[in-house]
């Protein structure tokens, strides 16, 4: 069986650059996936991924991931927690315990795991309850980047459930859905959950035969972060420009230079909702670039005109380090570098855009461009 390792916490700290880079400013806090990895490594559980044809098709997979809004926490909430006497536990152990409740209820072994999105704590969740579990994880995910909602990802584009599900939140608390009347349904009902619980629930959900998940799988997405993180940190090394290494190998293009000079959020519904403007520096004096955000970035504007859109991946980059942002933590006088790559052919179908993935779905009458024919010229 051929399996990738995260041999140590340098490793680890590649990966988790990666998913940065494919994030578009959402898939969870880096600090969280960080530690979350040294503990798994203090532990002494092997963290490791297997490709897609070493899982036979009759064992069942299941999706782990995080679910929640990426919005800073008020002293409000925090008071709230305090007088409630709730006790927290680590997320790795919800999330484990989601799974293993899953597997109750259907009945059926877990044999292999999937990532439901790249992101800096939503990947390595799942690699590490894979470890704790002695269940493979599979070296791909459901998105190819990471997103807000169940219909941005690969399930619900080729017709797959995503339930019944597991909810296990940091305080204990447990809940099996057994029928959800819809993907829409599943993402609200989640997101509810997620309301209640504060912050953050870790749900388990999409059981697939193996062979169903072979066919909605994007493959080798998981290599893929550890190589960007390691030619982010390599170029640094070197003294060379580490977004130019990255986008070497996400093949992905450079977009736009300059400093957040506004940003604009609120907590709502369970996510994080808003917007950053950019004025350009260098090459891109005078222009200025807009990001919207649904805890990812999903639609743009250069200089007032409809640009980068979703499902195509637009990520902010700090420009002296290469680390992707997370959209939580940027704030105005930030210095980056806005990157673009291609996203999934299939939500570049009518009904992948209009029912999932591109402008019109998060409200705005845009017509959706491909990245390459606006970078491209």
């Amino acid at each position: 069986m051929a399996k990738n390792k995260l041999e140590n916490i340098q490793d680890c700290e590649d990966f988790i650059q990666g998913c940065l880079f494919m994030g578009t400013g959402g898939g969870g806090f880096p600090q969280l996936g960080l530690d979350m990895f040294k503990k798994a490594l203090d532990d002494g559980v092997s963290l490791e991924w297997v490709d897609i044809n070493d899982i036979p098709d009759d064992v069942w997979s299941v999706t782990p991931y995080g679910m929640g809004s990426i919005a800073p926490m008020t002293q409000e909430t925090k008071d709230e927690i305090k007088q409630l006497n709730l006790v927290e536990s680590d997320e790795d152990i919800s999330m484990v315990k989601a799974i293993k409740e899953l597997e109750d209820h259907i009945k059926h072994p877990i044999g292999c795991i999937v990532s439901a999105e790249l992101g800096a704590s939503n990947a390595p969740l799942p690699i590490i309850a894979g470890a704790r579990l002695g269940i493979p994880v599979v070296d791909g995910d459901y998105a190819g980047r990471a997103i807000p909602d169940e219909m941005q990802g690969t399930p619900f584009l080729y017709g797959k459930n995503s339930w019944p599900f597991a909810s296990v939140d940091n305080w204990g608390n447990v809940v099996i859905a057994k029928k959800i009347a819809n993907a829409h349904m599943l993402e609200r009902i989640g997101k509810m959950l997620s309301i209640a619980a504060y912050s953050f629930t870790m749900i388990a959900g999409t059981p697939l035969p193996a062979g169903e998940m072979k066919e909605i799988l994007v493959p080798g997405t998981l290599t893929k972060c550890l190589k960007i993180g390691q030619a982010i940190r390599y170029a640094k090394e070197q003294g060379k420009d580490p977004i130019q290494a990255a986008l070497a190998i996400s093949e992905g293009w450079k977009l736009f230079e300059g400093t957040i000079t506004k940003k604009e959020w609120e907590d709502r519904n369970g996510y994080l909702f808003g917007a950053v403007e950019i004025c350009g520096k260098n090459e891109y004096q005078d222009q200025v670039l807009k990001v919207w955000f649904k805890n990812e970035n999903h639609v743009s504007w250069l200089n007032g005109k409809p640009w980068i859109c979703s499902p195509d991946l637009l990520t902010l980059v700090d420009k002296e380090s290469g680390s992707g942002t997370i959209n939580t933590f940027t704030q105005e006088g930030d210095h980056i570098v806005a990157v673009g790559m291609k996203g999934l052919e299939g939500f570049r179908t009518e009904f992948g855009l209009n029912k999932a993935s591109g402008p019109r779905y998060f409200g705005f009458d845009i017509e959706y461009v491909p990245i390459e024919e606006l970078v491209i010229k």
